[in-house]
């Protein structure tokens, strides 16, 4: 279909949203001054033709005295607060302009005879020189107010997207702490099976590079799909459990409702990899991972054999659970709960009641802020 035309006031309308905000205020003020002016010259004339002539000189005259005004604040009183000194200069340059303003009103009614009724000479001219002045001035301490207010949300404006880049690279600093020792050891363990074993060394490598890619996709990707991030811990678990051998027992638990659920990307790498490194492997180091929605929640247990004891203060010190921390401050503000604790374990139960399980629970609510 071809485009409908638009109307007068359709097109009237564009052009009003594409006027800066500066002259949009202007038109709209002086256009409701001019009633206000109307109204009193009509009171004092008596006359609406001649109330008329002169509201519809003075008020264009007043406008574009006003921005004469604006670009002389603009050029000597940049950066100037509101002083006496500064107030003194607004009242000079105010009465300046009305006094402008005066002349030329004087100098239309001489032409054609006008005068106010029951006004003397020196009233028709003191009277609207206070007048203009007291209006003149008032729109200057207006302007010098927004302009203060329009000053200070910029300079906000300014700290805040500095501090949302600082964050940023923050997040990516935090997104890229990578485990060296945890590479050194999965390539080390692959150049090892190399020569023995080709198709593991090979298995490990594409497990590592599943890992690694979704560990730099962070950079471009702050928020993945759980099931993206399933996926990556599954690659971190093979790889350990290459290392490790039947040393370690790995589980994931994914509920197919969480599956596309967002998250921010990389979150529960820190609470694996600290399950991994700080579970008990005397006989067999189990780790778990359970997730799953629970009242429109994203929850997820990590749980590992082993004991808090001696090994709560390492977590404590270390920057897993430090980056943890300061990621779901960023990406879940006031909406994540992270909790860490210690169950009985029942495999356990009957041969070493010492042994337990440690879980780290982590509760999300609602979807993650990018932080990017």
């Amino acid at each position: 279909m071809p485009p409908v035309p638009a109307t007068p006031f359709g097109r009237l309308a564009a052009r009003w949203r594409r006027l800066p905000f500066f002259w949009q205020a202007q038109i709209t003020g002086w256009t409701l001054f001019a009633f206000v002016d109307f109204a009193n010259r009509d009171l004092a004339y008596q006359d609406l033709r001649i109330s008329m002539i002169m509201t519809l000189v003075v008020c264009p005259v007043l406008l574009l005295l006003s921005c004469g005004l604006k670009a002389i604040y603009d050029r000597m009183l940049p950066e100037a607060t509101l002083t006496l000194a500064v107030v003194g200069r607004i009242l000079a340059l105010s009465t300046l302009a009305a006094t402008l303003v005066i002349v030329l009103v004087s100098t239309i009614r001489t032409i054609f005879s006008w005068s106010i009724p029951d006004w003397r000479p020196f009233e028709q001219i003191s009277i609207p020189l206070i007048h203009y002045t007291f209006v003149l001035s008032g729109w200057s301490l207006c302007y010098f107010w927004v302009r203060a207010e329009v000053a200070k949300r910029s300079a906000l404006l300014r700290a805040s997207s500095a501090t949302t880049e600082a964050l940023r690279f923050e997040i990516q600093h935090l997104r890229l702490q990578l485990d060296p020792h945890f590479l050194f050891n999965a390539l080390n363990g692959i150049g090892e099976e190399i020569a023995e074993n080709p198709p593991a060394a090979l298995t490990m490598l594409r497990d590592l590079t599943d890992y690694l890619r979704h560990s730099l996709a962070g950079i471009d990707t702050p928020i993945v799909p759980v099931e993206a991030e399933a996926t990556s811990l599954r690659a971190y678990l093979r790889i350990q459990e290459a290392r490790f051998g039947p040393r370690l027992a790995t589980r994931i638990t994914l509920d197919p409702a969480a599956a596309q659920r967002p998250i921010a990307n990389f979150l529960l790498q820190p609470l694996v990899e600290n399950a991994v490194k700080y579970g008990a492997r005397d006989r067999l180091l189990e780790v778990g991972i359970d997730i799953r929605l629970a009242e429109g929640a994203l929850r997820i247990e990590v749980t590992n054999t082993g004991s808090l004891e001696g090994t709560v203060r390492r977590r404590g010190r270390g920057i897993g659970l430090k980056n943890l921390r300061r990621r779901l401050a960023v990406h879940y503000p006031g909406r994540a709960r992270f909790t860490l604790g210690e169950v009985p374990d029942p495999a356990s139960a009957g041969v070493d009641p010492a042994t337990g399980r440690v879980v780290a629970t982590l509760v999300l609510e609602g979807e993650p802020c990018s932080a990017s």
